[in-house]
């Protein structure tokens, strides 16, 4: 496989910029239904007023499955962020208002988001005593279905040449608790970041939602416990602390 330049790798797969091209190459381990099924999801988004990269094709090639995508010239709201940190503010709230704009959206005939994160943590490395903490907890959850990126992070919003945004790497996406998608957020700028950012997004987002930051907060153990899944070792201590602390404040689980 010769293409023009890596532009991202992930522990399943290298993705690639070739021309107007984004070519997503898949591990050997990755099965055929989990390649199908990320294509499928974004073209069902496609059909929504999100902007969103197009599915050109799905292939084999070299014994790797392969997804084709449009490429979206621009920048990520990550890389605005760092290049102009004085208007900070104002891309906190552009793509807080994008993930709420996405929440909205209608998209039916997706997989559930607690069925994803129920898969997530009996599959993680986590004890089985905490594993069943998680479990019950996320049982208890309502199952609400909004439209949920699964990832939304700045590095996945691509402010185009036309100063339009648009929404990639739907890997994630799923139907489920908008609030859960929200945690999953607040836990990715802690990690990426730090917790004075993820509080300023939380914030910022409760400002302009009025929903409940118990509650949203609440998902923050269930989502750490899924994200452990990664496999991550340097991400594997906090994410643990942060799912015992739960416990903890559940009169010693």
């Amino acid at each position: 496989m010769d293409y023009e330049k890596i532009i991202g790798v992930r522990t399943d797969k290298t993705i690639y910029k070739d021309g107007t091209r984004v070519i997503k190459v898949f591990n050997h381990h990755y099965k055929k239904s989990q390649v199908l099924n990320e294509a499928l999801n974004l073209a069902k988004v496609e059909e929504t007023d999100l902007n969103v990269p197009k599915v050109r094709a799905v292939y084999q090639e070299n014994n790797h499955w392969v997804i084709e995508l449009s490429f979206i010239k621009g920048k990520t709201l990550l890389r605005l962020m760092q290049e102009h940190p004085s208007r900070f503010n104002e891309y906190l709230k552009q793509f807080i208002e994008l993930q709420i704009k996405v929440h909205h959206t209608k998209a039916p005939m997706l997989s559930k988001m607690k069925d994803k994160l129920g898969y997530k943590i009996e599959d993680s490395m986590l004890s089985a005593t905490v594993r069943m903490f998680v479990r019950q907890s996320l049982d208890q959850k309502k199952s609400d279905l909004f439209l949920c990126h699964g990832d939304f992070f700045p590095g996945n919003i691509i402010i185009d040449e036309n100063n339009q945004p648009f929404i990639i790497d739907w890997a994630h996406v799923s139907l489920g608790p908008k609030l859960a998608d929200i945690a999953n957020t607040f836990l990715d700028l802690w990690v990426e970041f730090d917790r004075s950012v993820a509080e300023m997004y939380l914030n910022m987002y409760i400002d302009l939602t009025n929903d409940s930051r118990e509650e949203i907060l609440s998902w923050l153990p269930i989502v750490s416990a899924a994200r452990s899944n990664r496999g991550i070792k340097s991400e594997r201590d906090f994410l643990l602390k942060l799912v015992q602390q739960s416990m903890e404040e559940n009169n010693g689980y």
